[in-house]
C-alpha cells in the first residue's frame, strides 16, 4: 500500500566534486637525468613516481606543486622552465591530474617525508620498475615524449 507524503518532493542537485592534482618530474641538465620517488601508499606501494598531490582549494596548480615539493622533499627547487607535458582525466570527469617537466641545473638530494621511501635519479632513456600506473602511461605517450625531449634540447644547448 503506498503512503501519502507529507510534503512537496524536492529534487537536489548533487554537488559535482571533482578532484585536481599535480605531479612535477625533475630533469637535471648537468646530469641527464630524472628524478623518480618510492612511494609508501596503499594504493600503489613500493612503485616508482613524481612529487605531487592533490591541488586544494583555492590554490593554483604552480601553488599546489610548490606546496607538495616542500612537504615531500623539503624544498621547492627554483626550475630553470617549468612546463605542462600531460592532463589526464578520469572517464567520469571527477579526477584530474596535471603533469609538469621541470628542468634543473643539477640533481638535488631531497629530505623526503613518510610519502616516500627513497629517490632515484635516473639515467635519461631509462625507466624505473615497478612505476606508478600513471606515469608509466604518461611516459609511454609519443606526444609527450616528443614535449619532453624538446624542452630537454632546447636547453642543452644553452
Amino acid at each position: 500500500m503506498a503512503k501519502k507524503l507529507s510534503g512537496p518532493v524536492r529534487r537536489r542537485r548533487m554537488e559535482h566534486r571533482s578532484i585536481a592534482a599535480v605531479g612535477v618530474w625533475f630533469y637535471a641538465l648537468s646530469t641527464d637525468r630524472y628524478l623518480y620517488l618510492l612511494r609508501n601508499d596503499r594504493k600503489h606501494p613500493n612503485t616508482w613516481g613524481l612529487p605531487g598531490g592533490k591541488v586544494d582549494k583555492p590554490e593554483t596548480l604552480l601553488e599546489a606543486l610548490k606546496r607538495e615539493c616542500q612537504e615531500e622533499l623539503g624544498h621547492w627547487p627554483e626550475p630553470i622552465k617549468l612546463a605542462p607535458i600531460e592532463q589526464f582525466t578520469s572517464p567520469d570527469n571527477h579526477f584530474t591530474y596535471h603533469t609538469f617537466l621541470s628542468l634543473i641545473k643539477c640533481e638535488f638530494s631531497p629530505v623526503l617525508n613518510h610519502e616516500h621511501f627513497g629517490y632515484a635519479w635516473i639515467d635519461s632513456g631509462k625507466l624505473p620498475n615497478p612505476m606508478h600506473p600513471g606515469l608509466w602511461s604518461t611516459t609511454n605517450i609519443e606526444s609527450v615524449k616528443l614535449k619532453v625531449d624538446t624542452l630537454k634540447n632546447s636547453y642543452k644547448s644553452q
